[in-house]
């Protein structure tokens, strides 16, 4: 018996038009932005508080000759690590916390400690928790961003975001001598220049401090 072959199945209709958007897609994150781990060394014992804008104050841009801007906005902190040998038969301790309390920027109240033992470093890695605003962008406020008690000869490591945006500057908190209009510098992690600072820069190169 012959049977005829089904025609429909199988069988597709015209495909539809693809639709093309009407303009260019949107452009998001068009601010300057870097993240890098900065590392310093303590030449003395400091028992001392961080704020954003001594964290901002480490990148610097020449304005006159003796002034500097930081080089971008807003700020926001990764995590922090600190090392530190104890002398031979002692002991060394190190700590830092995120206990800021001003509004708008308040840390998540932890202190992070550690103690050597033998010839093993005191060590802490420690972040501020993601619930807490201390580890969101933050602009160059005077607010407390963390606390470090650490000994002399202590090696800081901070992982940090910046931001920048476009025409804004904002000053360095501490004048400048013999800057270059337009050059780059980098400063100690207190805030202030390299001859000052407990916090010394490792990274530096050859005019890279802003005196």
């Amino acid at each position: 018996m012959f049977r005829s072959k089904n025609t429909k199945k199988g069988r597709r209709g015209p495909k539809a038009p693809r639709m093309g958007i009407s303009h260019p897609l949107q452009l998001d994150g068009y601010q300057v932005r870097h993240s890098v781990k900065l590392r310093f060394i303590t030449n003395g014992a400091e028992d001392v508080s961080i704020t954003f804008q001594n964290l901002l104050d480490t990148f610097l841009v020449g304005t006159s000759l003796t002034s500097a801007s930081d080089l971008f906005n807003w700020v926001k902190i990764r995590h922090v690590e600190l090392w530190a040998s104890p002398a031979l038969g002692s002991a060394v301790t190190v700590s830092c916390s995120f206990a800021g309390t001003t509004t708008g920027i308040m840390g998540d109240g932890i202190q992070h400690t550690d103690t050597s033992m033998g010839v093993q470093p005191a060590h802490l890695l420690c972040r501020p928790s993601r619930r807490s605003l201390a580890s969101t962008y933050q602009t160059n406020e005077s607010s407390v961003a963390f606390n470090l008690n650490v000994p002399a000869g202590c090696v800081v490591d901070v992982a940090l975001s910046f931001m920048g945006t476009f025409g804004v500057a904002n000053a360095a908190q501490n004048a400048s001598v013999a800057t270059v209009v337009g050059a780059i510098y980098l400063r100690g992690l207190d805030g202030l220049a390299v001859a000052t600072t407990k916090f010394v820069p490792v990274a530096l190169a050859e005019g890279t401090d802003a005196i």
